[in-house]
């Protein structure tokens, strides 16, 4: 015996077309309807339960009936309780009363946005250290384009707009810690100053073995850029950051790889440079000599990763090379880089 009565059979039959359904039908179709109903309403409640609530609402309904490649009801996204009127001559039969609506109310009411489903889109940030031009990665010339307008309290032309073509979001702030900024102060400021050899290899130490460093690599990186290209003519601090550039590779603990873009240029700088440091007589071979270390350090540890990044070494190293307007400077860093990588360079030639 099933709880849906046939009166309720009867009804959706009318309702669909079929204006007289025998009894004996109705009642053979009770049943499965009501265990349909069941297996629906089972699938709601986990779906609820999932979600974390106590009320069942229309939304797990749909989830339910999504989750059974069955077409989702549609209409009855308001969140107000239904309600339920009885038929007249019928005790078990019910039906939901419906308010009635003036067509040109609905006609000039705006649009709702229509649900989106839950969907994963993957884009490159970066491929090999360079970031593509796609829409999804906002160029950092039409970033500074929207961070003027909002500046001065405008709005950027049309054409401009067009040019953006993305919904652009400014980056969040990247927020650390004082102990870190601390760190971060102390070490840059030892490595400027080189006062104290002593501390200066405790900080080497510090940042080869150190596991909560990583939130610093990208200060560190940029600190590193910018002290080799205004600082060729001092070679101690040279020195001191090729150091701080080994200890970053050597750390275990730091996820290296997406800088290495912007470590290769400095390190490079310090071996195929023109001149480094302000007296001829300074022993900038040593320096040069440890750069070429260092390159081949990368691109033994990160080759794997980066298929291109020794063809590319070697062809910066050869052009050097292959250059006779080039000082011997040049030519011997050159030379000293493209030996530290091994037998292998000549297949890259």
């Amino acid at each position: 015996m099933s709880i849906v009565p046939k009166e309720t059979i009867q009804v959706i039959a009318q309702s669909i077309g079929i204006p007289h359904l025998a009894d004996e039908v109705a009642v053979a179709l009770a049943p499965d309807v009501e265990y349909r109903m069941r297996e629906i309403v089972q699938e709601a409640i986990k779906c609820m339960r999932h979600s974390k609530r106590s009320m069942l609402t229309t939304d797990d309904v749909n989830s339910a009936l999504s989750l059974l490649n069955v077409e989702p009801l549609y209409g009855f996204a308001s969140g107000d309780p239904m309600r339920f009127r009885k038929a007249l001559g019928h005790s078990d039969l019910f039906y939901m009363e419906d308010r009635d609506v003036d067509f040109k109310e609905i006609v000039e009411a705006t649009l709702p946005k229509a649900p989106l489903d839950t969907s994963v889109v993957a884009h490159w940030l970066a491929i090999e250290g360079v970031q593509p031009a796609i829409p999804e990665n906002v160029s950092i010339d039409a970033l500074a384009v929207l961070l003027e307008a909002k500046r001065m309290d405008a709005t950027p032309s049309n054409t401009t707009m067009e040019q953006l073509a993305v919904d652009m979001k400014l980056p969040i702030k990247h927020v650390l810690s004082r102990e870190l900024q601390l760190y971060f102060e102390k070490i840059t400021e030892l490595v400027i100053s080189g006062a104290d050899p002593i501390l200066l290899k405790d900080a080497y130490a510090s940042l080869t073995t150190d596991s909560g460093l990583h939130p610093l690599v990208p200060y560190f990186t940029q600190f590193i850029a910018d002290e080799v290209t205004r600082s060729l003519e001092d070679l101690p601090l040279l020195f001191s950051l090729m150091h701080v550039v080994q200890s970053l590779l050597l750390n275990q603990h730091i996820h290296i790889e997406p800088y290495l873009h912007q470590l290769m240029p400095s390190i490079i700088t310090c071996l195929v440079a023109k001149r480094l440091g302000g007296k001829s007589s300074e022993n900038h071979w040593e320096l040069r000599d440890f750069a070429a270390q260092l390159i081949a350090f990368v691109c033994q540890r990160f080759g794997h990763a980066y298929h291109n990044l020794q063809p590319r070494v070697t062809r910066t190293l050869l052009h050097a090379f292959m250059d006779p307007k080039r000082a011997m400077t040049q030519h011997y860093g050159a030379i000293k880089g493209l030996a530290s990588l091994g037998s292998r360079v000549v297949l890259y030639f």
